[in-house]
Formats: structure tokens, sequence, C-alpha cells
């Protein structure tokens, strides 16, 4: 699984809300005066603040001005069902979610970019939710996992690593799939990988024959041949067991500051909404990706 897709309250009461109890005479106003609520703020604005990784193609990516992908999609339904406008913060994946939830979800970066209302494509995971509680991770909308590509009249499935043996496979840097299959064997296989900005890329050399198989997400392999104009039904889609890879996947959310429960419920409303009308779905096929349950 790839850095963008794994998975201490002080107890201090504000000197404000102290006096507003200790003095309701005195200051008959002060309810009144009070900090709007997270959700209010974000009402009074008419944008809903969006954070969406950078290069992660097929769910976001593009310049600040243009992005694309499925995430996008997804963002600006969201929004108009909030009756809100989308607002895109694109950013930099860190060195680990919980630094990228940290720098886009409840504090905001040291550069002053963010945070924002609500994140896309974070890892629903009960222990990564309890390592960052500072955040409210919620509401999956789709299960990514890792597959071997390949030509199925050349490689028609993969059932273990060691059918890798000799044959060139493409994987995107940075990335636990790269990881896994670099490692497998004390280094098996290392001399067959090629290393790949991203997993439609390293996809990309399978579908022009350069490589045999690529080890990407399911959703990066379907984008390439969406893009290409492909027959789907002409490449296998082989699942392969490895150590540190998610056998089962993993589902894949959204975040906003634990705070914010107000606009995770609504949020949440309109997915469950989009997944009954069928929007979803139709939304998912568009980009010519599979909407896996979660």
């Amino acid at each position: 699984m790839n850095r963008r897709a794994h998975p201490q309250a002080a107890g201090l009461i504000p000197r404000r809300t102290f006096l507003a109890a200790a003095l309701p005479l005195a200051l008959p106003g002060l309810a009144q005066a009070q900090e709007k609520s997270a959700m209010e703020k974000i009402r009074a604005s008419g944008v809903l603040k969006i954070a969406l990784y950078k290069d992660n193609e097929p769910y976001s990516d593009g310049t600040m001005a243009k992005m694309t992908g499925l995430d996008v999609s997804l963002g600006q339904a969201l929004a108009k069902a909030l009756q809100l406008s989308p607002s895109f913060l694109p950013f930099d994946a860190g060195e680990n979610m919980g630094d990228d939830l940290r720098n886009m979800v409840w504090k905001g970066h040291y550069m002053g970019y963010g945070p924002a209302d609500v994140m896309l494509h974070v890892p629903v995971d009960k222990y990564f939710m309890g390592e960052n509680r500072q955040a409210f991770i919620f509401a999956p909308y789709v299960r990514e996992h890792l597959v071997v590509l390949s030509n199925a009249k050349v490689l028609d499935s993969v059932r273990s690593p060691e059918d890798l043996k000799g044959k060139k496979v493409a994987v995107e840097q940075g990335t636990g799939a790269a990881s896994a299959m670099m490692g497998y064997g004390g280094g098996l296989l290392s001399s067959n990988v090629s290393i790949f900005k991203s997993g439609v890329e390293a996809a990309n050399t399978v579908l022009l024959g350069k490589a045999e198989a690529a080890f990407v997400s399911l959703a990066q392999a379907e984008a390439a041949i969406f893009q290409m104009k492909l027959d789907r039904k002409d490449w296998a889609f082989s699942k392969l067991n490895m150590p540190g890879v998610p056998p089962n996947g993993w589902p894949l959310g959204m975040a906003v500051k634990a705070d914010s429960k107000e606009l995770a419920t609504l949020l949440d409303n309109a997915l469950d909404a989009m997944r009954a009308s069928g929007e979803l779905l139709a939304m998912f096929q568009s980009h010519g990706l599979t909407l896996a349950a979660p």
C-alpha cells in the first residue's frame, strides 16, 4: 500500500467559557457572541475546502487550476450536496499519513497552507484512526487493492511471486508495492523490477508491450486501460499475496477535524445518498474504474 493510501486534548477550560459561566447576568449578550461552530463558518463562507493529493492518478492529478480524477468528481458532488462551492487544496504527500492529516486536516502546514474542511483518499483503518485522534476518519467510499496487470495472451495469471522470475515487472516509486517486489525473497526479483513515477505509467509499460507485468493498484491498472481505450477483457488482473501487502486491500474514506462531527455527518449522508441513487457507481464508471465495496 502506498503512503497515500495507508492507514491528547489538554483538558483546559477556555477562559472565555469560564467567564460566561461565572457572569451570566453581567454579560447577557455573550452567548450570541460566542464563536461560530465549524459548520456555521463553512456555511457562511459558501465554500467547502477539499484536500486532494497531487500526482495521485486516477484519483487526483493535474495542476492547481485544473485537477482531474475520481476524487475531484467526488469532491464536487459532495460540495453540491451540501449546497456549497468546492475549493480544492492539492498537496504533496508527506513522509507518512499522519503528517498529511496534521498538515491538511487538523492543524495546517507551517508554510501557511491549509487546513481544509475535509480530506479525501484517507485509509479507514482502526489502528491508524487510534494513532490520529485529532482527525475524525469516516465514510469509506471504495476498497483499493494491488494487482498484477499482464497481457492475458502472454501471462494469463500470476499465482506466486516466483511466476515473475525472469520477467520485467513495473512498479511505482516510493510505494508499498515497490518495496514488496524489491524485497521479496531477499531480493529474488529485484533485478527484474523497473521503477516508474506513477502506477499508471507503470501499467502503461505492460499495455505497450515493454514489460510483462506491473504490480500496481487496481484503479491505476484500469485507468491506464481506459485512457488508451483498450478492451479490459484482453488484460489479466492477478491478486498476489506478498509480505507487507494487505491481502484484502484497504478502504478509502474521508477525514475532518475531530470537532467537525456535524460536517462529517452531512458528508456521510451525502455519500449514502449518492450510493443509493447510483450516482457514485456512475462516477466510477465515467473514470473507467470499478467501484469495489469498502
